[in-house]
């Protein structure tokens, strides 16, 4: 079993319709530290709390078995809610259509995901966010002809983000530069499962014990905020759309803790480009495998995201206890 650091039922995407029809004129976004905006990242969670709705399109040739290769196409949504300003929880769920080499494809909903996090630290002259929190992949709630497991997946993990804008003036074009990450692993309530098969030759039924390692989520994203740069450091004269956007690479690994893959990571590099408005962010990377166990084929992500506390204020957009 390997999981990849990304964003994660058909419930949220009327939700998602809906705030398509009630969006109004573009206009200030959540995930502020002082003068620091950190945007939402396609491949990396972020450190932040905030009311948000995320849709994530992804299309990946991946390292399939028997050496051959998998092509996922994806749909993932994302709801988060504040139940108070520094604590919120998430839910998340995905469709995906998956085509093996010579072989026929299957989609399905992968398992459903659900989050608890709690921003414990802000520090605004130094830009700076420190979470915690815990999520979980509900075992059995998705479509084992694509891959969702029968068991669940815990992971609690920590968050950060540190934007230095608290540079000296000598490195004042460096102050647009922020970095944020997340480690956490992935821990399986389930260390084994019994697979059962046909033998197509005998007709007999046989029994196969597949191992589920435990394996650590860690990346990070490296950004430098356009916006930052014109408006906090000098004024270069970057108009619309350039004057709203962050220039991202993002690096999301995992590593195999135990079993027979153990010390074996796979990930990606991502560089891409975010745009955002008070309302609303879009975004679009590319996914650059970093070894031939993670894949050998370039793949696409593409975000829309919302940012509700905006959108809503007084209503949909506020924590539940203030």
């Amino acid at each position: 079993m390997e999981r990849h650091c990304a964003i994660k039922k058909p419930a949220f995407a009327v939700v998602a319709a809906l705030l398509l029809l009630l969006l109004p004129s573009l206009s200030s976004a959540h995930g502020l530290a002082g003068k620091r905006f950190f945007p939402t990242t396609l491949a990396v969670d972020d450190p932040f709390v905030s009311d948000e709705l995320s849709l994530l399109v992804g299309h990946i040739k991946s390292a399939g078995e028997g050496g051959g290769s998998d092509t996922t196409t994806s749909v993932s949504i994302d709801y988060s809610k504040r139940i108070t300003k520094d604590l919120g929880l998430s839910l998340g769920e995905s469709y995906s259509r998956v085509k093996p080499s010579g072989g026929d494809s299957s989609s399905g909903f992968g398992n459903l995901e659900v989050g608890l996090k709690y921003q414990f630290f802000k520090n605004d002259e130094h830009e700076t966010i420190l979470s915690a929190g815990v999520g979980a992949e509900i075992g059995g709630t998705g479509s084992r002809s694509i891959g969702s497991e029968s068991f669940t997946v815990l992971t609690p993990a920590v968050f950060f983000g540190k934007g230095l804008g608290d540079l000296p003036d000598a490195a004042k074009f460096l102050r647009p530069l922020a970095i944020t990450g997340i480690i956490g692993p992935n821990i399986p309530t389930k260390t084994s499962t019994v697979v059962t098969t046909v033998n197509p030759d005998t007709g007999g039924i046989e029994e196969d014990i597949q191992r589920n390692p435990t394996t650590l989520s860690w990346g990070f994203t490296l950004q430098y905020s356009l916006q930052y740069l014109q408006t906090y450091v000098k004024d270069v004269g970057l108009s619309s759309p350039l004057n709203r956007s962050v220039l991202v690479v993002e690096f999301p690994f995992e590593t195999c803790l135990t079993g027979d893959c153990k010390g074996k990571t796979t990930g990606f590099v991502n560089p891409g480009l975010l745009w955002f408005g008070k309302q609303v962010q879009l975004g679009i990377e590319a996914q650059i495998p970093v070894n031939s166990r993670t894949g050998k084929n370039v793949g696409i992500l593409g975000l829309v995201h919302f940012f509700l506390d905006d959108l809503f204020p007084q209503g949909l957009g506020r924590p539940v206890f203030r």
